[in-house]
């Protein structure tokens, strides 16, 4: 018996086979419904007007200081300025050694105490609102942003992920040479290190750091500058041990940007706006300790609903599902700043306890106070 083969089924088969893909050629994927939000958002108006707040008041900061440096430097001067503390937001290393020497002993340290309480407040804002401190209030950050915006006209460029991602870490290896070197001084080692005549005028060592900058420093400011220009916030990204600290904290945070799936039209925007170039429109929550809370990719999210800052589910309230606004974010970032430098001053922790006398030996030979290595 032979086979018999009916030329006709070939073709039955095949236009049976790719019935399916006609039918799903026919029917695409039907779009998500669009509701356009309705309320203007007014976060970049906020943050942008802490950070020229901010900036105005580190600049007077500084020139208080200048002011103060320079009446014991030039003989006869009167003493008619008063040393600010806030200039100790600058001694970041100083505020971490102070931390730890107050939970050693449970003691506010009497030299340089603001920096403790300056570091303590932007750790909370850290916990609470991501990297704010970076995005909101930071002078350096708000410079380097303004760089980067100006070097749009130019053209900046992002580094390919193989250059990126250890360039990034970076940050990480200078936190944790900082914090190895601060674990392993005791809270006497501490209190020693700061009655020396380097830990006492520590903030004029970096004030004269910027004033008599030689052509090395020169070079290496030239450099950050130029690459801040073609790549978005270059200082903050890869060298930044502060930021580094600051993100580690806010891996804790329980407030995140946090993307309904459902409300999302898949433009993209978020991921374009996001100076951090994290691919927002593609995560349920950004975890990643580079979202610095600029709250940038909410801003250019058109659809209601689709981005929020906001908790975990399991932590919201039934009745309010929107996320925080902007204005609550400004206000708790201002709170904890004005509240910890508050409480500071008035239980009289905010000033170190260092004699004029003092002053007045050491600073017109600040150049001659080398650091006491152990």
């Amino acid at each position: 018996m032979g086979i018999r083969i009916h030329p006709g089924n070939a073709a039955t088969d095949s236009s049976v086979s790719t019935e399916p893909a006609r039918r799903q050629a026919s029917n695409p994927k039907p779009k998500k419904k669009f509701l356009r939000r309705r309320a203007r958002d007014h976060s970049q108006k906020l943050r942008l007007g802490f950070q020229a707040a901010f900036l105005l008041l580190n600049v007077w900061l500084g020139g208080q200081f200048y002011l103060w440096v320079r009446q014991f430097e030039v003989p006869g001067s009167a003493l008619a300025v008063s040393r600010p503390a806030g200039v100790e937001g600058w001694l970041p290393i100083g505020g971490l050694m102070n931390l730890k020497y107050w939970l050693g002993t449970g003691l506010v340290p009497a030299i340089h105490p603001a920096a403790m309480f300056l570091l303590l407040a932007f750790l909370s804002m850290a916990f609470l609102f991501r990297r704010a401190f970076c995005s909101w209030l930071c002078p350096v950050g708000t410079i380097s942003e303004y760089l980067w915006r100006l070097g749009r006209r130019i053209g900046n460029f992002r580094l390919p992920s193989w250059l990126d991602i250890p360039l990034r870490g970076l940050k990480y290896l200078l936190l944790g040479f900082f914090l190895w070197a601060v674990a392993g001084m005791s809270p006497e080692a501490i209190a020693s290190f700061m009655h020396t005549p380097y830990g006492l005028i520590a903030g004029v060592k970096m004030l004269n750091l910027f004033r008599f900058l030689g052509i090395v420093g020169f070079l290496v400011l030239g450099v950050l500058v130029i690459a801040s220009l073609f790549v978005q916030n270059f200082w903050c990204r890869y060298l930044c041990p502060y930021g580094a600290l600051l993100g580690l904290v806010s891996l804790a945070s329980p407030l995140r940007i946090r993307r309904n799936a459902d409300a999302c039209i898949d433009c993209s925007k978020c991921a374009k706006a996001c100076p951090a170039w994290l691919p927002v429109d593609r995560l349920g929550s950004v975890r990643s300790a580079e979202c610095t809370g600029c709250l940038e990719c909410v801003a250019v999210c058109p659809a209601q609903g689709a981005l929020t800052l906001s908790l975990p589910e399991r932590l919201q309230s039934k009745s309010k599902q929107n996320g925080m606004p902007a204005w609550a974010m400004a206000a708790g970032i201002a709170l904890l700043f004005l509240g910890l430098v508050g409480f500071a001053k008035t239980a009289g922790h905010w000033n170190s306890h260092v004699p004029n006398a003092v002053y007045q030996r050491l600073i017109p030979h600040a150049n001659e106070a080398t650091h006491p290595m152990p």
